[in-house]
């Protein structure tokens, strides 16, 4: 039985607003598990979906009427409301642009008092290495969760095949090749990455990111 994609919130490092929706290959049915948030518009309070988010803004789909440069909060964490205002509209989707940059690792680290749930994907771009039939190709990282990653070849990788993922800053991680399409493949591992590594891992590419900017 074909697997259905799945469609879930996306993460940046990058200070820069999320500027479209996310793009589907055509005639695919994706089981949406975005993120639920909650925003705060006039005095009321709305639910709504959340599809990207950087520091510097997020994406959403809002479910009341709202205008651009419209002042508005966020809340995505419990307790702790981020304000912004509505950049621009397009029909159910709402670009939005926070009065000050977030600190996205911050938003995504779980305390140690509460569930750990599984890291949604994080959006980056580094250089991976791809062990596969004994060769090892070159790749771009465009995501990365505990769970697996996406990246770019130019040369084709067999799907279905096992391959070591070798990147910067991280120990190899076999996995397995789920799909590709157009020069992209998805690759889940075949352990989860520890939570604590990966958070580490990716506020030292933050700190790269602020570096070379």
């Amino acid at each position: 039985m074909d697997e259905q994609p799945v469609e879930t919130t996306l993460y940046s490092l990058d200070d820069s607003l999320p500027t479209a929706a996310p793009e589907r290959r055509s005639g695919e049915r994706h089981l949406s598990l975005l993120r639920v948030g909650s925003i705060t518009v006039a005095g009321r309070r709305e639910l709504c979906l959340v599809r990207n988010v950087s520091a510097g803004g997020m994406l959403i789909r809002a479910y009341c009427a709202i205008a651009p440069g419209t002042p508005l909060t966020i809340e995505l964490k419990q307790g702790e409301p981020i304000d912004g205002s509505a950049r621009w509209v397009r029909d159910e989707l709402v670009g939005v642009i926070f009065d000050a940059p977030i600190d996205v690792v911050a938003l995504l680290a779980t305390s140690d008092d509460g569930p750990r749930p599984r890291m949604p994907r994080i959006e980056v771009a580094c250089s991976a290495w791809v062990r596969v039939d004994g060769l090892v190709h070159c790749a771009r990282v465009s995501n990365i969760s505990q769970g697996g990653l996406k990246l770019a070849c130019p040369t084709d990788l067999p799907v279905d095949a096992d391959v070591v993922v070798s990147i910067d800053g991280l120990d190899p991680s076999p996995g397995h090749i789920r799909w590709g399409a157009g020069g992209e493949y998805g690759i889940t591992f075949n352990r989860v990455l520890p939570l604590a590594l990966l958070v580490t891992w990716l506020q030292e590419r933050r700190e790269q990111y602020r570096a070379a900017g």
